[in-house]
Parts: C-alpha cells; sequence; structure tokens
C-alpha cells in the first residue's frame, strides 16, 4: 500500500509546514532593500523551481484523491498570500527607485548653459564630398591609396621616364631610408593604377586625397593640399565622353549655364591631353562686369587638366590598349575653393582657425 507520505505531518504539504513557508517567504520579502534583491527572493521563495510552495505543488499529485482538494486549497491560499505580497513590495521599491532617480539625476532647467561655440566643417571637406558626390551619381566608385607611395606607382607605371623633372628632390619628398622607391605621393593618379590592377574592367572611380610636393610656401603655393581625379576606362570611350563628364562637373563647381572649353596640354598619362576653362562665373567674360578679381578679366577659369589615358599607363596595368581606352582627370582642391570663396591665401586652409571655416563650412 502507497504510504501517503505528502499528507502526513511534516510533509511539504502539511498546514504547518505550509504557514513556515509563507512566513519564511514574506520575511525574505520585507527584507528585500532593492529590485535586485527582489528578483532574488522571487526566484527563491515565489516562483523558483527551488521554492518551497513550488516543491510543495509538485507533491500535490501524490496524494490520495480524497485529500488533494483541501490540500490544493491550502496551497493556493499560501501562493496567493505571497504572490500579492511580492506584487506590493514591488510596487513599494519601484516607486522608491523612481523617487531616488528623480533627486539623483534632476536636471535644473534654470540654470544658465555653457555650450561652446560650434565649429564647422572644412569647406575643403565640403567641397570634395560634394563632388564625389556628383560622380558617385554618374556611377562612378570612390577609391583610395597610401600617401606614402612607391616610385612605380606614383611614376613609372604613369609614363614619367626616369629624367622627368617630377623625379627631382626639387618638387619630390623622398621618404627614408634612401633607394626603397617610397615617397610622399606628389598627386593622386597613382590610385588610378591600383584601381586597374585590383577591379574589373571596366573601371570607373572618382579618387580624393592628401597629395605632398617640395613647395614654398606662399599665397598660392603649399608642400600639402588635396587633389580630386577621375577615371574611366571601358571600350570604346573616346574624347566625346570626357567632355560630356566635365560639363556635368563643372556646372556643380560653378553653376548651370557657362561655357566650357578644352586647351591643348601635355601630361605623361594622357594622350592627346588638355586643360579644362570654365567660362567665369563672375564676370563671364563681359568687358561692363569687369574689372573682375577671380579670373583677372581672363573671362575663363582654368579648372584643372585632362585626356584620354595613354596607352602605355593601360599597358602597365595589363590591360588591352588595343581593345580599351579611357580618360582620366584631375584637379587641385584648393585652388578650386580659392576661386569659389574669393581666398586670397592658401595658407588659410592649413592655420586651423575656425574663424575661417565658419562662412563656408557645415555647422556640426
Amino acid at each position: 500500500m502507497t504510504d501517503p507520505q505528502p499528507a502526513a505531518a511534516g510533509g511539504p504539504l502539511d498546514p504547518a509546514s505550509l504557514e513556515a513557508a509563507v512566513a519564511e517567504a514574506l520575511a525574505a520579502l520585507a527584507a528585500a532593500a532593492d529590485l535586485t534583491d527582489l528578483a532574488a527572493v522571487r526566484a527563491a521563495h515565489v516562483d523558483g523551481r527551488s521554492a518551497a510552495l513550488v516543491l510543495a505543488r509538485q507533491k500535490l499529485g501524490s496524494l490520495p484523491r480524497e485529500d488533494r482538494a483541501d490540500a490544493g486549497r491550502r496551497l493556493n491560499d499560501a501562493l496567493g498570500a505571497v504572490r500579492d505580497a511580492h506584487a506590493t513590495r514591488l510596487a513599494e521599491l519601484t516607486a522608491e527607485r523612481d523617487a531616488r532617480v528623480l533627486v539623483e539625476e534632476r536636471v535644473d532647467v534654470t540654470m544658465p548653459t555653457r555650450r561652446r561655440h560650434a565649429g564647422a566643417r572644412h569647406p575643403l571637406a565640403v567641397l570634395s564630398e560634394r563632388l564625389v558626390d556628383t560622380f558617385v551619381a554618374m556611377g562612378y566608385e570612390v577609391a583610395e591609396g597610401p600617401e606614402v607611395e612607391h616610385d612605380w606607382f606614383n611614376f613609372e607605371a604613369l609614363n614619367f621616364y626616369p629624367d622627368h623633372p617630377a623625379r627631382s628632390e626639387h618638387d619630390t619628398l623622398f621618404v627614408e631610408p634612401a633607394g626603397t622607391g617610397r615617397v610622399l605621393r606628389t598627386h593622386t593618379s597613382p590610385v588610378q593604377v591600383r584601381a586597374l590592377l585590383s577591379r574589373p574592367l571596366p573601371v570607373y572611380v572618382v579618387a580624393p586625397g592628401r597629395t605632398y610636393r617640395n613647395d614654398t610656401v606662399d599665397a598660392t603655393h603649399s608642400p600639402v593640399f588635396g587633389q580630386l581625379e577621375c577615371l574611366a576606362v571601358d571600350e570604346g570611350i573616346t574624347m566625346a565622353d570626357l567632355r560630356g563628364t566635365l560639363e556635368v562637373f563643372a556646372a556643380e563647381l560653378f553653376g548651370t549655364g557657362l561655357t566650357t572649353r578644352l586647351r591643348p596640354s601635355y601630361f605623361p598619362f594622357t594622350e592627346p591631353s588638355a586643360e579644362l576653362d570654365v567660362q567665369c562665373f563672375n564676370c563671364r567674360g563681359e568687358s561692363a562686369r569687369q574689372p573682375c578679381r577671380v579670373c583677372s578679366d581672363e573671362g575663363w577659369i582654368e579648372a584643372g587638366g585632362c585626356g584620354m589615358v595613354d596607352p602605355n599607363v593601360l599597358r602597365a596595368a595589363g590591360i588591352d590598349a588595343t581593345r580599351y581606352s579611357g580618360f582620366a582627370f584631375g584637379m587641385g582642391l584648393e585652388r578650386a575653393a580659392m576661386m569659389r570663396h574669393g581666398v586670397r591665401e592658401i595658407r588659410d586652409f592649413v592655420d586651423g582657425d575656425v574663424r575661417f571655416s565658419l562662412p563656408f563650412g557645415i555647422e556640426g
């Protein structure tokens, strides 16, 4: 015969045992100092697996049928009392926590503020991002490269002959130790070569970045300056594609309705080469609006160099120059910003005076 031990005196469902479990749970709930303690008490005494009342419920099924109803009522009463006490203590501790937070984290809105003056984004950064967005909208990808570059990327792959003047120390900053072939890049054109070597054809990239040359600082020269270049290499690209791209670029930089022209020029890495001129946005070449400080009464603004990619550059990157062609365009960001905003000293861009950026930049 089954021994009805759970119903016997001293079992977990015995009235005395239930009263002791309830008393222990109530004492623990009352002693909880904060919500963290209360959570631990709940697990130990209310609904955790090891809580005495939960263990007692598990024994309910082993009681004789005639004893279950009475034992179940006692157990439910005990559980109800403990749960009500837990809810009451939870409300008390929550109210205490909220009142404490209001005191400890209060903010006196009547106190005067100590806000620092807002700075501004640098005009070169704003201009660079605006021009990059223009090329991205035309389907170009942004490409970047190291500022400490190897001679092969900076010169040789771009069709600079070994005796080219640009390889002289009068123009190029070499990086020690000597003989390693490392230089501070003199233009962003090495990114073009890296893009051709690392990307599948066709390639349409725009490359903004800083460049370095051994120039003496004056009103229009700096040893550190920004450039932006674009490169397009595909089948069937012609000078007409370059002209159309530059029309869009000029309209974004100087405004719509301005005439552009290409003047023959020379660059080692393009053939044929040209200089892009844009009609002066200030005087538009009209004598009635002159003298003009923007174009010095010439009516045209030199915007940058361009041309069709020299076949030697394509061959250096392992590209079949009989099948593919391309164009490239480059410009100095400081020069464009000086013309756009009427800045007379290139040194203003690197002095770090926030008062210079405020009229041109975007507050942030």
